[in-house]
């Protein structure tokens, strides 16, 4: 998340020449960055003084950051077991950068998840304005295909880890179904 973010804030450093970029949520939960102020509506307002750094993004392959401007890449997940393993390291074998909400932790995160798919399920995939429910590979590997993302990182090159978190071993399994994956 913080590479996604990082990478927001210095596409829209270099539009905005006043060196402001400001932060904030509208009625609907919709987090916004912009240069110019929000409106008396909005919420949680942020304003950060951006100076002239920039950050090096030539690590990306260039198919990459063109995907990454036009539809930025978010995984729903948490510790759901098997599913949310797979499509963890899915999304980091493939070099995709990516943003990771945990809507069992962050009360936001299932509010916006909610809206999004209509439950708290997950895993959930969105890549721009897609939405994929659940793991199946070959739905992600078409939404990620179809947004122009690269099928496989490149050689040599370490996968996305600034926006992806490292893969965590599914736990035992338990008699219950989990709450938080639809009854997988």
């Amino acid at each position: 998340m913080k590479f996604i973010l990082v990478l927001l804030c210095c596409t829209l450093a270099g539009l905005a020449q006043a060196g402001e970029l400001f932060r904030w949520v509208d009625a609907d939960g919709k987090v916004h960055y912009t240069d110019q102020p929000p409106p008396a509506s909005a919420k949680k307002v942020e304003e950060k003084k951006l100076t002239g750094s920039t950050i090096d993004t030539s690590q990306l392959p260039y198919a990459t950051q063109q995907a990454l401007r036009k539809s930025p890449v978010t995984l729903y997940a948490n510790d759901c077991g098997e599913p949310c393993t797979q499509a963890r390291n899915h999304l980091v074998q493939r070099g995709i950068p990516f943003s990771s909400k945990n809507p069992q932790t962050t009360p936001a995160d299932a509010e916006a998840l909610t809206k999004l798919v209509g439950a708290a399920y997950v895993p959930v995939l969105v890549v721009g304005s897609a939405v994929s429910k659940g793991y199946e590979k070959e739905a992600w590997d078409a939404a990620l295909d179809t947004a122009g993302y690269p099928k496989s990182a490149l050689p040599g090159k370490a996968p996305a880890k600034d926006g992806a978190e490292k893969a965590k071993p599914a736990p035992e399994k338990s008699a219950a179904p989990h709450p938080w994956t639809g009854g997988r």
